[in-house]
């Protein structure tokens, strides 16, 4: 016979002291102890031929052998794991002493940023920042801005009407009115604050932010009016931008107009931001109107007064080129980035 069992014991001994790795552990133990045609199986095989007197102690001591092969490849799969275990632990290992990550730096959201923007050329002006509630009575909200009973702004299909007489605020106008009552003339005010209409689409959005103002003094005209959104159109925007004033219809103002700027992203040639118009609407806005005044206790006789209003995110949109309004709202970190 080519093998006894003590040449199979020292074969494997030799073969077994420099493992790499656990592929190379696997591809021993097929060697040796495989079913089919490992060694010791082939061993096993050769004991019908054996003389009688031989066969006896040869399979005893194969037996033996067979025993310690596999202990020592038990052996050899925990030394290789603990190998394994440790040199991914020096690999991974973490230096407390080395100094942390710096957190990723954060930013200010458009509809802030914007915001903050216009509520610093206003203070420039002398305008102070006044707040309101967002949940309104009805008539804070449409009665003292001469809105009658049957306007089409009341109706259930664009305000979100809670147990009467309250609603949730459709435009920062309330702020006006309760500054009106709240403070004596002259007034310069400016109300930025979330707002709430039954609208939904990819300009519009059911809570959107407004930022409405308000001056009131003696012989305000529409030439004050004019000069003002003017001057704030081209420091929010940029002093080539051109305003145009277009005649409207609002219950609170009279005269009113909608405000339009020259598109700043194509320079009215016409794009996708202003609907290849070169135009883009801005505001509402116009005087006060002498029912309004009155409303408040105020003379409209001796007090006039000019106001205005437009959607913050809407001002964000046309800024930042955003094409969905939605974007304000999704928490998307890297959308934001790309776009400031």
């Amino acid at each position: 016979m080519a093998f006894s069992p003590d040449d199979l014991l020292n074969a494997f001994a030799r073969e077994a002291k420099a493992l790499p790795c656990m592929e190379a552990l696997e591809a021993l133990r097929v060697k040796y102890l495989s079913r089919k045609s490992g060694l010791v199986t082939e061993l096993f095989k050769a004991l019908p031929g054996l003389p009688p007197e031989e066969r006896r102690g040869f399979g005893a001591r194969l037996n033996e052998v067979k025993t310690a092969i596999e202990g020592r490849l038990d052996e050899l799969a925990a030394e290789l794991k603990a190998r394994a275990e440790e040199e991914l632990g020096r690999r991974d290992r973490i230096d407390v002493t080395l100094p942390g990550l710096p957190p990723p730096a954060g930013m200010l959201h458009p509809i802030t940023r914007v915001r903050r923007q216009m509520e610093g050329i206003f203070r420039a002006l002398g305008y102070s920042v006044e707040d309101a509630p967002e949940i309104e009575d009805d008539w804070h909200n449409f009665t003292a801005l001469n809105l009658p009973e049957n306007h089409p702004a009341r109706d259930a299909q664009d305000t979100f009407y809670l147990r009467a007489p309250w609603l949730l605020r459709t435009h920062t106008s309330n702020v006006q009115i309760r500054s009106m009552k709240k403070h004596a003339p002259p007034l310069m005010i400016l109300a930025p604050g979330r707002v709430f209409r039954r609208d939904d689409s990819p300009r519009h959005s059911p809570m959107f932010h407004q930022i409405e103002g308000l001056a009131v003094d003696r012989h305000l005209s529409f030439a004050h009016f004019k000069a003002t959104l003017e001057h704030f159109l081209k420091q929010l925007f940029d002093a080539s931008v051109a305003v145009r004033f277009q005649p409207s219809y609002y219950p609170f103002t009279e005269p009113s107009a909608d405000v339009v700027v020259s598109c700043v992203f194509c320079s009215r040639k016409g794009c996708r931001v202003c609907s290849n118009t070169g135009w883009v609407e801005i505001m509402g806005s116009g005087m006060v109107h002498p029912q309004v005044l009155r409303n408040v206790g105020w003379d409209p006789e001796r007090w006039s007064g000019f106001a205005f209003g437009m959607g913050i995110d809407r001002v964000a949109m046309i800024k930042y080129g955003m094409p969905n309004i939605r974007l304000h709202f999704e928490s998307d970190a890297r959308a934001m980035r790309s776009l400031l």
